[in-house]
């Protein structure tokens, strides 16, 4: 394979402007889209190898995040699926636009339902922070494949080469510009991969630490979890919290898909600082902690975590778009905070009682923004004289 040159096809030459300008809200998404895309080449390893006629020794896969200062570079490496070079034209070097016009339109202003996935954009992400990025990659059939060295410096041109790569796997390398030199701190890498990436499936290495817990209690069956597991889990999302009062695991894959546990906090006095507690995850990725959009304003007051894939999201995944599933999914929502608090009631009304000064406000204010929840509520609803 000789030196290869080539144009990214994207039908226009100001592709990379519109990313950095348009298609994001806060550049540290980077981070977060190259793990999952390594997360993803790690689980796709797994897959095909279970398959597979001649299955490869794996050896310990993980994903790491490597800072150079010197060089001023931050690499994503991978011990995944890896790539030929015929699978870095198809996956990277063609990005699936109808034309940049359209493009413009659509996603500037963050009015698309689409999740960033299913663009192929979230490599691209990579350029809102670098003045280059170098993919270094080498396929899990390695007989059959050379490994392959990428690199573009943010303009639609591009070199593909072969070079002598003796491990599985992919090597996303960015070159940081002067604009980003934040991402070359480890103190601020680790707090975005605790925030994106801790609890992605699988793990996830800085600095010789690993980050994430990669089986949170929520993606477990209730049956597998003691009462001690969904405490230790809330201290895990709130460390300095004051215990729950009780929670709810939700576990539904028909007709949509959500798991998640939702915690019943004391909501003393000052109820704004108890708000954006719940956090959206989508396969374990960190989305969004502004979950109005899908749970009733009153349930807002709970904490805890929602995962679902259905969630409908615009190309950047910064916010929730509107859609059948999101309806569904609050009222399913609501019912299950419903139906515990009427079994909670039902099955030991004094405990319920003692509850009252911590669920009081949050059931009357759901009684008063919710007339489903009203109709629920109006049998464990209790008045003090």
């Amino acid at each position: 394979m000789s030196t290869q040159h080539g144009k990214i096809n994207v039908q226009t030459e100001n592709i990379f402007p519109i990313i950095k300008k348009f298609l994001y809200s806060d550049h540290e998404i980077f981070l977060r889209e190259l793990v999952a895309n390594a997360v993803d080449a790690t689980q796709k390893l797994k897959t095909l190898n279970t398959i597979a006629e001649k299955p490869v020794e794996t050896g310990e896969l993980f994903v790491e995040v490597i800072i150079n200062k010197d060089e001023k570079t931050l690499t994503v490496r991978d011990r995944g699926v890896g790539m030929t070079g015929e699978e870095i034209e198809k996956y990277i070097n063609q990005i699936a636009f109808s034309g940049a016009e359209e493009f413009v339109n659509k996603y500037k202003d963050q009015a698309t339902a689409q999740l960033i996935g299913k663009f192929g954009l979230g490599f691209y992400s990579a350029f809102m922070v670098s003045d280059k990025v170098e993919i270094h990659s080498r396929s899990w059939q390695a007989e059959e494949a050379d490994a392959v060295r990428w690199s573009c410096d943010g303009s639609p041109s591009y070199t593909l080469d072969k070079e002598p790569k003796p491990d599985r796997g992919t090597d996303i390398i960015l070159n940081v510009n002067e604009e980003s030199a934040e991402f070359l701190e480890p103190a601020r890498i680790k707090t975005l991969l605790k925030k994106y990436c801790g609890f992605l499936p699988v793990e996830i290495r800085f600095e010789g630490e690993k980050i994430n817990n990669t089986e949170p209690a929520w993606v477990k069956k209730p049956a597998d979890l003691k009462d001690e597991d969904y405490r230790a889990f809330y201290k895990e999302l709130y460390p300095f919290a004051e215990e729950p009062l009780f929670w709810i695991h939700l576990n539904v894959d028909y007709p949509f898909n959500l798991t998640g546990i939702l915690y019943f906090p004391k909501l003393k006095k000052n109820l704004e600082v108890q708000k954006n507690k719940i956090q959206l995850y989508c396969k374990q990725v960190f989305v969004t902690d502004a979950v109005e959009g899908i749970v009733p304003d009153f349930l807002t007051l709970l904490h805890g975590v929602i995962d679902s894939p259905d969630i409908p999201l615009n190309v950047s995944r910064s916010y929730l778009q509107s859609d059948s599933n999101v309806k569904k999914i609050s009222n399913h929502i609501l019912k299950k905070v419903a139906d515990k608090l009427e079994e909670l009631f039902k099955e030991n009304r004094t405990d319920f009682e003692a509850k009252w000064d911590d669920i009081g406000v949050f059931i009357k204010y759901g009684m008063l923004s919710e007339e489903k929840f009203y109709d629920r509520a109006a049998k464990f609803c209790l008045l003090k004289m």
